[in-house]
């Protein structure tokens, strides 16, 4: 015997086809989203040529975001399949309803979680040029004497970088000259002199 899904439609009671008719659009908003993510479509900002070797002080990286889009679209899914679920396992309403309810909302608690951490991983990672100071380094670009322009040092903190950098020098430092880190001006250049 066959069941055409016009059939199979109308032996739904109300709560199912409303639960249904949550489930299937979230979960497929969902699923674009979940596509979007792993191909780099996922991103709130443009990518601007630029120099960012720093980080400012101020960003502290992402908080606790418990109201976010996504996060609605995974309580609706899960509210929407937990129902289903529940109601075709001849649970009452009433108790269908409070148990896709906690569980949209546990699913939107763990994907907060989840992002949260996620933002303090990077968050070690940020480049603090105050880790540069005492530091040895080798002049990349020639640096003017006197802060009269920006040169560029290579050097090893938090890994091997490229950083801006001035001098009080009165006289420039050259390409492949050796410097030492005096100090990091606002997180942004680094102060160096001759070694």
């Amino acid at each position: 015997m066959e069941i055409s899904s016009e059939t199979w439609w109308s032996a739904l009671s109300v709560a199912e086809k409303v639960y249904w008719l949550i489930a299937l659009p979230a979960t497929a908003v969902f699923l674009f989203q979940l596509v979007l993510t792993f191909f780099g479509g996922d991103t709130d900002h443009l990518d601007v040529s630029a120099d960012h070797d720093v980080a400012f002080d101020s960003d502290h990286g992402i908080g606790f975001q418990f109201l976010s889009i996504k996060n609605l679209v995974g309580f609706f899914a899960i509210f929407g399949w937990t129902g289903i679920a529940l109601l075709s396992g001849g649970k009452g309403l009433g108790t269908t309803i409070i148990i896709s309810v906690l569980a949209g909302f546990a699913m939107m608690v763990i994907m907060a979680t989840i992002v949260y951490y996620l933002g303090k991983l990077t968050e070690h990672n940020v480049l603090n040029l105050n880790n540069a100071k005492g530091r040895i380094g080798t002049v990349y670009l020639r640096i003017p004497a006197e802060r009269k322009g920006m040169g560029k040092i290579q050097i090893n903190v938090q890994g091997f970088q490229t950083l801006n950098a001035i001098t009080d020098s009165k006289e420039e430092i050259k390409t492949g000259a050796v410097v030492e880190v005096v100090d990091s001006i606002n997180n942004e250049v680094l102060l160096v002199k001759p070694q």
